[in-house]
């Protein structure tokens, strides 16, 4: 089992993850509970889709049958160049093309080579867009632990990272969990423009920014107004003040590169593009997922 787990860890490298741990696939009985508490208290807000699949969530072996492993991975998505000074902020992991895309294209090109050099092996790949809680299964691989603004953070190396598993039917050597870093520090809590972290590890999504902005179909709250803290797609401010951030590095996939339009459009640019130019430019971006009419929606209440 730890040959092949150093066959995955290898090929992952390869392809262009950062990192890649492994865990044993069973129920997440610790989650359980915090889970069903943040449903029940509504901190979903309008995402409805999060109560859906509760057992899922919680248990990878109704996802893949005979699930025997989830195999997490890491890939870095700092860039190397901020956007104008002059525009509404967007978050950094939306500066290229559509991160779904191009991970499960990796994903599936990794499932094929363990094929290959292991044996045959039925499994799935997850980027973020079916029913499986993606940090809960970095953490128990060990490579990161959950900080208290609830995303995943690497020891020297910080967050900017997209998560994928691989949830697969054999039996592979698990890696441990490791310590949390935060240690007193509430930097993330502390900065927070919608006091949406409520404690350690607790985030009320229907407070955060990136919700308002993304996840919100509809009218924006008047209270919002003056909100946002200029930010016109997602919200990075729990992960640009954490000290463990200060050790980020640009990534070098060469598909994520930062597309030169959300680069260099200032404010004025955003509120006069079409909705055709939008379509057009933003085609391949995560930006979609507000839509043309979110983005001008949010753009009125900056």
């Amino acid at each position: 089992m730890e040959f092949h787990s150093n066959i995955i860890k290898r090929e992952s490298k390869r392809l262009g993850f950062d990192f890649c741990g492994i865990s044993k696939a069973a129920f997440l009985e610790d989650e359980a509970a915090h889970f069903e508490k943040w449903l029940q208290q509504g901190m979903n807000g309008k995402m409805g889709y999060m109560e859906n699949h509760f057992d899922k969530r919680l248990d990878p072996r109704l996802l893949v049958d005979g699930a025997k492993s989830v195999i997490s991975l890491m890939m870095n998505y700092y860039p190397d160049e901020k956007q104008n000074s002059d525009a509404p902020k967007i978050s950094k992991y939306a500066y290229g093309k559509d991160y779904h895309f191009v991970i499960k294209d990796k994903l599936k090109e990794l499932l094929q080579v363990m094929n290959e050099q292991i044996g045959e092996i039925s499994g799935r790949a997850f980027v973020d867009s079916a029913p499986v809680l993606e940090r809960a299964w970095a953490a128990k691989s060990g490579i990161g632990w959950i900080g208290k603004n609830a995303q995943l953070l690497r020891p020297q190396k910080g967050s900017f990272f997209f998560l994928a598993e691989l949830i697969v039917d054999i039996e592979l050597d698990a890696d441990a969990p490791i310590k949390d870093y935060c240690g007193t520090c509430t930097r993330c809590m502390d900065a927070c423009p919608t006091q949406a972290i409520l404690g350690p590890k607790i985030v009320d999504g229907s407070k955060c920014i990136s919700y308002f902005t993304i996840e919100l179909k509809e009218a924006m709250p008047v209270e919002m107004k003056d909100k946002l803290d200029g930010w016109m797609f997602g919200c990075d401010v729990c992960q640009d003040v954490c000290p463990w951030n200060s050790f980020s590095h640009p990534h070098a996939i060469d598909e994520m590169q930062p597309k030169p339009a959300i680069m260099n459009m200032t404010r004025k640019d955003w509120e006069e593009i079409t909705e055709e130019v939008f379509k057009n430019t933003f085609h391949d971006s995560p930006l979609q997922r507000a839509g043309y009419k979110g983005i001008k929606r949010n753009l009125g209440y900056l």
